[in-house]
């Protein structure tokens, strides 16, 4: 499978991420709407790309850039070419927000990632979009999360590290998790291939295979560390869950949490979460050569 890479920005005001409609280019993303950016060019850096694509295409000057995220991503019109594509979120240079449309793009918007409609934006765009939203937390959810979030150990068993991913999203997907004991010492830890699915349902089958080995090792209280804020809104009642895909899984856990005393769920970086994102890999790596 080839591989190319591309950069997008995420760039906002007032809450909100601009967006661009296509004016060209094939006829599965024209006249949708995408965020800024393209392929990067042989021997340029990610940050000169981006740079150059709000220059020529939107007229913007490009001021700060930070890391959002990379994903990977298959493009249904071509399933043999994987992109691998770099966000940044990006902040413009004072006196240059008169946005200046290349030919490329016909028309802008400034709209939320919750209230776009998926039937408008390219596929990616709607990966991309899905991700941002996960990470974003409104004043009223970040005040509960505050309150609830006191990261005290001193009551539970064991603190539990899960995680999940996918390799395509949807595309081959593991589960995977790290008990440890309030020595700091690890109890247990694995995972479990999933087959196809999406990052999300393998972000919830991480809880699922953590709280069956504390139920298997007879724990009673036990303390969740996830990276995906989407999940541990959900769980603890800030967000509904609006995939259906997901519901029989939180059936599934709400089953097992039945059978605790306390089970508590707390947001941490990704860089917080490496066990159990390195077991994520390896299950997925193990299964890449069994099944070769």
């Amino acid at each position: 499978m080839n591989q190319r890479i591309s950069v997008r920005a995420i760039i906002t005001q007032d809450e909100k991420a601009l967006l661009l409609k296509r004016a060209t280019g094939r006829e599965s993303i024209l006249g949708l709407y995408e965020l800024p950016g393209g392929r990067i060019n042989y021997g340029e850096q990610p940050e000169d790309a981006l740079r150059r694509y709000l220059h020529d295409d939107v007229g913007l000057h490009l001021d700060k850039s930070s890391l959002f995220d990379v994903v990977t991503y298959i493009d249904h019109d071509d399933r043999d070419i994987q992109y691998a594509v770099i966000t940044f979120q990006a902040t413009v240079a004072s006196g240059h927000h008169d946005l200046h449309l290349s030919e490329n793009y016909s028309e802008y918007i400034w709209e939320s990632s919750s209230s776009i409609q998926p039937n408008t934006i390219t596929d990616l765009t709607q990966l991309l979009l899905g991700i941002i939203q996960q990470e974003e937390l409104t004043g009223s959810s970040m005040r509960k999360a505050d309150e609830s979030d006191v990261m005290n150990t001193q009551n539970v068993d064991a603190v539990i590290y899960a995680d999940g991913g996918s390799r395509g999203n949807p595309g081959p997907s593991a589960s995977g998790f790290v008990v440890m004991g309030k020595d700091q010492s690890v109890i247990a830890k694995g995972g479990e291939y999933l087959g196809i699915t999406t990052n999300n349902q393998a972000e919830y089958h991480g809880v699922r295979i953590g709280l069956e080995k504390a139920l298997e090792l007879g724990l009673k209280n036990v303390d969740f560390r996830l990276d995906s804020m989407l999940v541990v809104n959900q769980m603890n009642g800030i967000y509904t869950i609006k995939n259906r895909d997901l519901w029989p899984i939180n059936e599934r856990i709400r089953d097992l949490m039945s059978h605790f005393d306390s089970v508590t769920y707390h947001h941490v970086p990704r860089d917080m979460n490496q066990l159990a994102d390195g077991e994520v890999n390896r299950t997925l790596d193990q299964h890449g050569k069994d099944a070769g």
